[in-house]
């Protein structure tokens, strides 16, 4: 498996990232600390009072499109599918990813383009409350058979299952089209709303499944060595992510443990799973072995909980693909 071209869809969203002193914030909101809670409008709109006198930084967000946006800093080929509002927001969106180089299949509504307010504990650890504005208005009829012309491999965002006849369209077309997909199990919360609709997917479409080991338990009650085997026995390949203990990975009969990209501060963890996939999955489209893919997801994650937000500068880039042909 050479050059192959990777095709990303998610929920786009704008990142709105805020830094408090504390976790008083988030369990005044009764958000689950580490996990993602979808909010409606009212929500939505109490959060962006909340954080109005602190400091926030805006940036390109949601899974896929972190893991999309470091696949072709990479230098892979890759597109991007979703919905945005015809808004600031979404301009800001659009324009990032086609500077990126990526090839964008983004809709346009009238519904204001989704956010997901992360906040970043003291101790790295990161909370998202999502409202997903026009995100949600993707439905089956966006999904053609035209999108998978010329890609070879098709990474869902496992925050779709929220949207039960997407996902499963998106999922059922992708395999039809004859692609290698794969999922990102998104969150723990996530996973234990939707198992079935998850088991259904990972049992007759999946690939490449990617977990960290609160989703992988909440997938299959197992802890994450066990974890992996299940996993690997219902897909190809198998990801069982475990923080600083670094990663598995599992195909078939082989098993990899990938140690962490050791680094001395930890400023914040939104987007390392994102960018932990973004590296597996580049490498897995230049065509390297299971074990250097995991080597540079570690290292990509590594670098990325090393700032604020999931966008690291042109420099670092340079000096990650440098680091890359050292593995």
């Amino acid at each position: 498996m050479n050059n192959l071209k990777i095709l990303g869809i998610g929920n786009a969203l704008m990142d709105i990232l805020v830094l408090p002193e504390d976790d008083q914030l988030i369990n005044r909101l009764e958000l689950p600390k580490g996990g993602m809670t979808l909010v409606d409008s009212d929500l939505s709109a109490r959060i962006q009072k909340e954080i109005s006198h602190l400091n926030i930084k805006i940036a390109t967000g949601g899974s896929v499109a972190n893991a999309i946006n470091g696949i072709a800093a990479l230098g892979a080929v890759c597109g991007y599918v979703g919905a945005i509002g015809q808004d600031e927001l979404g301009s800001q969106f659009k324009n990032e990813m086609i500077k990126r180089g990526i090839e964008v299949v983004l809709k346009e509504i009238g519904l204001p383009t989704g956010n997901a307010v992360g906040f970043v504990s003291p101790d790295g650890e990161r909370t998202f409350a999502t409202y997903l504005g026009a995100a949600v208005e993707m439905g089956p009829d966006d999904i053609t058979p035209e999108l998978f012309a010329g890609y070879d491999l098709f990474f869902i965002e496992g925050y779709l299952v929220f949207n039960h006849a997407l996902i499963m369209a998106a999922a059922s077309a992708a395999k039809s089209a004859g692609l290698i997909i794969a999922l990102d199990l998104a969150s723990f919360n996530v996973v234990e709303a939707n198992l079935d609709i998850l088991n259904e997917l990972v049992d007759n479409y999946i690939d490449v499944v990617f977990a960290n080991e609160e989703e992988a338990k909440s997938f299959t009650g197992m802890v994450p060595e066990a974890a992996l085997g299940n996993l690997a026995g219902r897909c190809d390949i198998a990801i069982v992510k475990v923080g600083k203990e670094g990663a598995f990975v599992q195909q078939g009969a082989q098993k990899w443990h990938i140690p962490t990209n050791l680094v001395e501060t930890v400023i914040d963890t939104t987007g390392a799973g994102d960018f932990f996939a973004a590296g597996f999955l580049a490498g897995l489209a230049s065509g390297h072995d299971l074990e250097k893919c995991g080597k540079i997801g570690t290292l990509l994650a590594g670098e990325v909980i090393q700032v604020v937000g999931a966008e690291l500068e042109d420099s670092r880039w340079e000096f990650i693909k440098n680091q890359v042909k050292l593995l």
